[in-house]
């Protein structure tokens, strides 16, 4: 398959996200959870600088454990290089948020929202609300297997915990600095998330290759 054109010019607020933007005014007063318990303002976390936001599904979801094992693979240098910040935000107690890192390796930022505030403010879908979606290149595990590891990981646990509501959709969003939107996806379904390199091209930062490759672009 042909490898997508690079972004090569900066992108600007969409005009068509004028609500989303007033959603993010109101959600960017809310806190988040560090894995420390600390409570931040979301908009703390990307007033000076523009930034990816991950909302994902429950933690223990077999579809957001491979794409997060994907967002992992990001090189920080890369982001720095584009002044861009990587946010991942689960529903799940903060108490999770640590083993989850280490089950996937992710090193850059992560937080939760426990009360699914900031999903509720920024219209996440509940439920599936598309059965069908073209496959996802980071999802590697069947329904069965998946949804099989998925129920074995909670009986491993000290209680019996999906680590989030699991009708919650997540969504991603490229914002700031300030509550400015530059783009907007809400997930239809588990397999719904949008391809990393493909939020990685919008929002200006160099794509990678997941077969541990890095391809360089002019951005």
């Amino acid at each position: 398959m042909a490898a997508q054109a690079p972004v090569t010019r900066q992108i600007g607020p969409s005009p068509g996200f004028g609500p989303a933007a007033a959603h993010l005014a109101e959600a960017a007063q809310r806190c988040v959870l560090d894995r420390a318990g600390s409570g931040r303002r979301l908009g703390q976390l990307f007033g000076e600088r523009r930034a990816i936001l991950v909302f994902v599904r429950h933690f223990l979801c077999y579809a957001t454990k491979e794409y997060v094992e994907d967002l992992a693979k990001i090189p920080k240098s890369f982001l720095e290089d584009a002044g861009v910040g990587l946010i991942v935000i689960g529903q799940s107690s903060h108490h999770h948020i640590e083993p989850f890192c280490c089950l996937t390796g992710y090193p850059h930022e992560i937080y939760v929202d426990p009360e699914r505030e900031i999903y509720k403010i920024l219209e996440m879908k509940r439920g599936e609300t598309a059965t069908t979606s073209a496959p996802s290149p980071h999802v590697k595990s069947n329904a069965l297997l998946g949804n099989i590891k998925s129920v074995w990981r909670a009986m491993l646990g000290p209680a019996f915990d999906f680590q989030g509501d699991p009708a919650q959709q997540g969504g991603a969003l490229i914002v700031g600095p300030g509550n400015q939107v530059y783009f907007l996806h809400r997930d239809m379904n588990r397999m719904d998330h949008m391809p990393v390199n493909s939020l990685l091209q919008l929002a200006g930062v160099q794509t990678i290759d997941f077969a541990n490759r890095p391809r360089i672009i002019d951005v």
